[in-house]
């Protein structure tokens, strides 16, 4: 008998399940987790509980599955309560911060209880209800997915127009200038990375003033606001590690080498000792080509990734990243590239408005019908 195959990696942060991989039932019996149709998935290991990872049991084939022993697999009775609405329950963050409360075990193997998921109370409205309120969830969480689906289309026409205005990069015979990733640059200080130690804690930092621009606010692309602040006294003194229009903020640890450049119609600010400054001399290098260097090229991506150290978290060596090669087309062509992506950002910034509505409408509908 063929049964859907479930690895945790098929199974998202936002209900997505792929039921693609099919097998054979008795290749997959013994050492994994059985469910069936309409069950719902939801993840007890750490960090994919507190991720959020979790879906619906559909479109099984044969309407059943196998898959990781790190989900929880609850089977809602159909006469009393949908599987959409334990689905959303347990989807709340809400919920996975009070399952997180409860996890056991040791760090980087800890998991959620069964026995607390046992001891759960839900409120269970009439199943006219519950199914109303889900159609009414499903409607927001696909204008969500639809919304990401585009920008990640968006996304991929850029780094296409990339590749068909310049090429493999990686290619032995690429015809473009090279040169070290510094010598794009003015200054051997214009690559460098926030300030340690005792020239700045977090006892100095304030509540308002100059924003500290941190790695959340470059995995966001500045669309998430600073936190942390310095007096304009103690701001001046920290002039070399200022972050300025135009400049590319790179994340040093975590998600290493992910880039975003410094926008319009922001107050300059100071980079967190976690990030890593490159100032470009505009006259060589246009900072949207480079950034998208930086993310698109696969050398380039291994030249980071080499210059990258430390046992427990990666950090970016900074001596050795300006010495990374990088190529330098003509400054002309650099610039035809950067309009389009600024039309192509324009479009995102549309998608991306909708997005936020849709999401923070779906955080209100889920905590007036839940709580």
């Amino acid at each position: 008998m063929l049964v859907s195959f479930i690895p945790m990696q098929k199974v998202s942060e936002t209900g997505e399940i792929d039921v693609s991989d099919i097998r054979e039932a008795k290749d997959v019996m013994k050492g994994f987790t059985s469910f069936i149709e309409g069950d719902v998935l939801m993840a007890k290991i750490t960090p994919c509980m507190e991720n959020g990872k979790g879906a619906i049991a559909k479109g099984l084939y044969n309407k059943r599955g196998f898959g990781s022993t790190e989900f929880f697999v609850i089977r809602p009775n159909q006469s009393v309560v949908c599987s959409e609405w334990i689905y959303y329950y347990t989807a709340r963050k809400s919920f996975r911060l009070e399952c997180e409360r409860n996890m056991t075990g040791s760090a980087g193997q800890k998991r959620v209880p069964k026995r607390f998921l046992e001891k759960c109370e839900i409120p269970v409205p009439s199943l006219e209800t519950q199914k109303q309120i889900a159609a009414t969830l499903d409607k927001v969480t696909h204008t969500i997915d639809l919304c990401n689906a585009l920008l990640g289309k968006l996304d991929l026409l850029v780094k296409a127009r990339f590749v068909e205005m310049f090429g493999d990069l990686a290619n032995p015979e690429c015809k473009w200038e090279k040169r070290k990733l510094v010598e794009a640059c003015a200054n051997n200080d214009d690559i460098k990375c926030g300030p340690f130690g005792t020239q700045l804690n977090k006892d100095e930092y304030t509540s308002s003033g100059v924003a500290v621009w941190e790695i959340p606010q470059i995995n966001s692309l500045f669309q998430t606001l600073p936190v942390h602040f310095l007096t304009p006294e103690k701001a001046d003194q920290l002039q070399a590690y200022s972050l300025i229009q135009g400049d590319i903020a790179m994340s040093r640890k975590g998600n290493v080498g992910k880039c975003a450049i410094f926008p319009k119609g922001f107050d300059d600010g100071i980079i967190h000792s976690d990030v890593l400054r490159i100032r470009l001399d505009f006259s060589i290098a246009n900072p949207q080509f480079m950034m998208c260097q930086l993310h698109f090229s696969g050398d380039v991506q291994r030249q980071i990734e080499q210059v990258s150290t430390g046992a427990i978290m990666a950090g970016v060596n900074v001596t050795k990243l300006k010495q990374i090669s990088v190529y330098t087309p003509p400054i002309e062509l650099q610039h035809q590239f950067a309009a389009f992506v600024e039309q192509t950002d324009k479009s995102k910034l549309a998608v991306q408005q909708v997005l936020k509505k849709a999401e923070t409408l779906k955080k209100a509908l889920m905590q007036e019908y839940f709580g």
